[in-house]
């Protein structure tokens, strides 16, 4: 009995192998992969910034507060990302005005700017008539569903987000440790601070599309908790956030391809327990230590 159910779970895997293969072969799997790995890339990047800031939840806003942008878009009748990527953009630099302008703590104005805009965003999706699916992908992601343009806009915003943070690396670190340090040595602050909200909030629009709002924040804070874990070290947490982040969205897309399951969700579980798994092996090493 158990023979015969080994050779069953055999032809399963061998089956689902075949099937995986053949999906590799559509561009819209290929598309999807590519978007994927882009995804990881930009979240690895921009997430060491925004773990070691504390914008977790500023981009956490942002994601939530775009579903403001694809209603207007749908009740438009225009394209929803053309709608979501400059809404996403303006809110995440209002939003950071508010926070400079205010004697209130940061999480209460995101707290009060989300609350709104999602108000707003309910209220606009309820005037919507008809097929609501734009909605739907937006709140759950279907990265399947991702074409040229959308590869386009990840690239052009990964190479902005390299070019910008790279070549001011050195400030980009002082600005993350010690605000006040970097604005007496003439670091123009300010500048970097809206510069990188910038950068963030399209990060976060074109992820939308492949991961939805619910699990956009994913792609930005666990690969760089995972390479946290690991090392200390700026340029070492760097690299491994950014590796984390591509090669786990890379495995995501098998897991989801091979199972049929969603490909945005299993992109994320992956991440959630890489992350779980070197927890556990750091704490063992150091308990055998």
């Amino acid at each position: 009995m158990n023979l015969f159910t080994d050779c069953q779970i055999i032809e399963l895997a061998v089956v689902n192998v075949q099937d995986l293969l053949k999906l590799l072969e559509f561009p819209f799997m290929q598309r999807a992969i590519a978007g994927a790995v882009l995804m990881g890339i930009l979240g690895g990047l921009l997430g060491c910034f925004v773990t070691l800031r504390q914008l977790s939840f500023f981009s956490h806003a942002v994601g939530h507060a775009a579903l403001v942008g694809v209603a207007l878009g749908v009740l438009l009748q225009l394209n929803p990302t053309w709608m979501l990527l400059p809404f996403s953009l303006v809110f995440g630099v209002i939003v950071l005005y508010l926070i400079d302008k205010t004697d209130l703590a940061s999480d209460s104005v995101l707290s009060i700017v989300l609350s709104g805009a999602l108000a707003i965003g309910i209220i606009l999706a309820s005037l919507i008539k008809g097929y609501r699916g734009n909605l739907m992908g937006v709140l759950f992601g279907d990265i399947l569903a991702i074409d040229n343009t959308d590869l386009i806009l990840t690239l052009l915003v990964l190479l902005s987000s390299s070019l910008f943070l790279l070549s001011t690396l050195r400030q980009q670190i002082l600005l993350t440790l010690n605000a006040d340090v970097a604005q007496v040595q003439g670091i123009p602050v300010q500048l970097y601070r809206y510069g990188f909200v910038v950068l963030l909030s399209l990060a976060v629009a074109v992820a939308i599309k492949a991961v939805g709002v619910l699990l956009v924040n994913a792609f930005l804070v666990i690969p760089a908790a995972t390479a946290k874990l690991i090392s200390h070290h700026f340029t070492r947490f760097l690299i491994l956030s950014v590796i984390i982040g591509s090669i786990s969205s890379f495995v995501g897309m098998m897991v989801s391809g091979l199972f049929n399951l969603a490909s945005g969700p299993s992109i994320v579980l992956v991440q959630f327990l890489l992350f779980v798994a070197v927890f556990i092996w750091l704490k063992l090493i150091g308990k055998a230590a």
